[in-house]
């Protein structure tokens, strides 16, 4: 039967912060149908591609996307339907042609992504397949280690901590499920001493805790003891990564830190150096500000042995920027974020350079996430690596875990963890 596009529709709903965002629906000849619902960050870079917003005062304070429902259902769908939803290239491709922009301002990036992963899942439905085999085929048996966000601060919350995640990874665990007792375990334990010593419980944006601490210091010692309190080794079993988002503190050439005062990029790397002496800590991402190229070159030369360098703000998924960073040797891992790029196809070629770079790359949520699970399918499509979906509470984040563990019951024996 005909797997060929016959309608695409588009919906606003809200994502997990209560603003709104899109879901796209695409209905094939055979009756075959499939949705799928974007994200939305807080933190985000200046070369992100663009969401399309409505800036409308009277509604939801000009954050609506009708706008981007209409872009959908009067431009898109028209090109689109009569194409097979299996030549997801091609349907991207005739999207990037639609737009005609280098950053999807005129469609905007969250019609154009919904749209290309509704279709591949579509196509996956209509070829009878899950979404990580139809995908990454028969190369996709492995799943991602998980980054797991227990503190929040930055602008995920409002407690005066300057870094945006402080997150747990289970390095020790021998299989996904495993993987996510020791984190769960952990984040209860954390909890425990938080309400232990008079602290707040309450969540951030990600589920992470949000608590009101002294300095950005104190959220890795709180860390350790409550791994080592839930019975794991901090380093062997339960290890810890950071994303300070630096570019949110950077003002004037500085890094300005309410307790260690202005730094520059040479002093922050320094402060890392430290950390790295006295943490479990493997992986960074955005210790410094998406626009400090040379300080990202240094810190990796200096840093890049002992832990991962991540860069998100000053990459944006974009190949463009990658393939630069692997040039000039600024990172040595990515952040994979589909709506940063705009449309599945890209977010591939992004991967693809990772791997061939021999970096790391992690497949990541947003703050305002919706239930939608693609990127869960999507990370072991992409042979494993690493994910960032948020804490180990919260719907909107548990979903793409819970995804994850079907995935790997799923496999069976042929389920693969870790590297």
């Amino acid at each position: 039967m005909s797997a060929k596009i016959a309608r695409i529709d588009a919906l606003e709903i809200l994502d997990s912060r209560g603003r709104p965002t899109l879901r796209a629906r695409v209905t094939l000849a055979n009756g075959v149908r499939a949705s799928a619902s974007v994200p939305s960050g807080a933190s985000t870079g200046t070369h992100e591609a663009v969401e399309l917003r409505d800036r409308d005062a009277r509604r939801y304070g000009g954050a609506g996307v009708l706008a981007a429902v209409e872009k959908v259902e009067r431009v898109i769908a028209p090109a689109l339907v009569g194409t097979e939803a299996s030549r997801q290239a091609d349907i991207d491709g005739r999207m990037l042609e639609l737009d005609g922009t280098s950053n999807k301002s005129n469609l905007g990036a969250n019609s154009i992504l919904a749209v290309s992963q509704a279709c591949a899942r579509a196509a996956a439905r209509a070829a009878r397949l899950p979404l990580y085999a139809y995908l990454g085929g028969v190369a996709a048996p492995r799943l991602p280690m998980p980054m797991i966000n227990v503190v929040n601060g930055g602008r995920h919350a409002d407690n005066g901590l300057e870094f945006q995640e402080f997150m747990i990874v289970p390095v020790g665990a021998t299989s996904f499920a495993d993987a996510i007792r020791h984190a769960a375990e952990t984040f209860q334990s954390l909890g425990r001493l938080l309400r232990q010593r008079g602290l707040p419980t309450a969540v951030g944006d990600e589920g992470g805790f949000a608590p009101r601490l002294e300095c950005n210091e104190a959220a890795c010692e709180l860390i350790v003891e409550a791994i080592e309190a839930a019975g794991f080794r901090p380093g062997s079993d339960v290890a810890i990564a950071l994303d300070p988002a630096a570019t949110s503190f950077y003002r004037d050439g500085k890094y300005h830190l309410s307790r260690e005062g202005a730094k520059t990029s040479v002093e922050m790397t320094a402060l890392y150096q430290d950390w790295i002496r006295r943490f479990p800590i493997v992986s960074i991402e955005d210790g410094l500000a998406e626009s400090d190229w040379n300080g990202f070159r240094e810190q990796t030369e200096k840093l890049g042995a002992q832990v991962q360098i991540v860069g998100d703000d000053i990459l944006v998924t974009n190949p463009r920027f990658i393939a630069r960073a692997i040039e000039e040797r600024a990172c040595n891992a990515a952040l994979i974020k589909l709506n940063q790029i705009g449309t599945v196809t890209e977010t591939v070629e992004a991967v693809a350079l990772c791997r061939r770079a021999g970096w790391g790359y992690v497949i990541s949520h947003r703050s305002g996430e919706t239930e939608d699970t693609f990127m869960a399918d999507f990370a072991v499509a992409m042979g494993g690596g690493q994910m960032k979906a948020g804490s180990v509470c919260r719907g909107e984040r548990i979903a793409k875990y819970n995804r994850l563990l079907e995935i790997e019951r799923e496999l069976g024996g042929r389920a693969r963890f870790g590297r």
